[in-house]
């Protein structure tokens, strides 16, 4: 089973049939958490497997990055959803968001610690011997650093993926705002993440607030963002990337333009 291809797009209810109407589309992901594991798929993703668009289930609530083992439920949850679209991978994120019983609700950044890393590594094994596909572990967008970091983000992510064997989700969106937040270089992390690993890649848009550079996944895909997946594809190119949008949708001409110019960006064929 090949993994997914070209340009894809995040699948919401609220765009089911602007999804729908794409000619040239070839995968969509979908929050894993919002399919049931039984029962009827949604209409529109059940549509989109009949004319075999690959469907990449997306996990937020699997807390990979938490102190405490991975939830068994959560894992045999998106397990069985991966089985349901018949998925050639899942994905999820190097994050936690629950802690002593507590939900935070949000996708939090870990320490770049080696305890850290040593927690996600035991959770992913924990997920990869209960899941039927491979699974891919995107990075966060975080706006601040761990005062007891010991490694780097290139270091902390390539030892998480060279001890678990997994695919690298990287959101180039994520990428930038790290930077911009950091007053770091990009192009510096892409120069030593292993991009041979890449699944997948996540594009987003974000907006200025309050001196920092949030990823909204709201906003329209900014050309300093365009121009890092040109950079990436120049590097090494990914086999397919995905525009995330979730909310603030605009008129179905401007995410047509938006789609467009990711293919564009990343020297890929329109979906539109």
């Amino acid at each position: 089973m090949t993994g997914p291809s070209g340009v894809g797009i995040g699948w919401r209810p609220e765009i089911a049939g602007f999804v729908a109407e794409l000619p040239g589309l070839r995968f969509v992901e979908v929050v894993a958490e919002s399919v049931p594991p039984t029962g009827p798929l949604p209409p529109g993703l059940a549509q989109l497997r009949e004319r075999d668009v690959t469907v990449v289930p997306h996990g937020v609530r699997l807390s990979l990055g938490g102190a405490e083992p991975v939830d068994p439920s959560r894992v045999a949850h998106l397990a069985a959803v991966a089985q349901r679209v018949d998925a050639p991978l899942v994905s999820e994120h190097i994050a936690f968001v629950r802690a002593g019983g507590l939900e935070a609700g949000h996708l939090l950044p870990l320490p770049r610690s080696r305890e850290a890393v040593d927690a996600v590594c035991a959770n992913v094994a924990r997920a990869q011997a209960e899941l039927p596909v491979p699974i891919a572990l995107e990075p966060i967008a975080a706006l601040f650093d761990w005062p007891d970091d010991e490694l780097d983000e290139a270091d902390f992510l390539t030892e998480i993926l060279d001890r678990t064997g997994a695919l690298l989700l990287l959101d180039i969106a994520n990428v930038h705002a790290n930077a911009r937040n950091r007053g770091a270089d990009p192009l510096a992390l892409l120069d030593r993440l292993p991009l041979d690993r890449i699944g997948y890649v996540h594009v987003a848009g974000g907006a200025e607030h309050g001196g920092f550079y949030h990823d909204t996944h709201t906003d329209p895909v900014p050309p300093e963002v365009l121009e890092l997946v040109g950079a990436l594809c120049a590097r090494q190119r990914p086999p397919a990337l995905l525009l995330e949008r979730d909310g603030g949708y605009p008129p179905a001409a401007e995410l047509r333009a938006e789609l467009d110019a990711l293919a564009a960006a990343g020297g890929f064929p329109a979906v539109t």
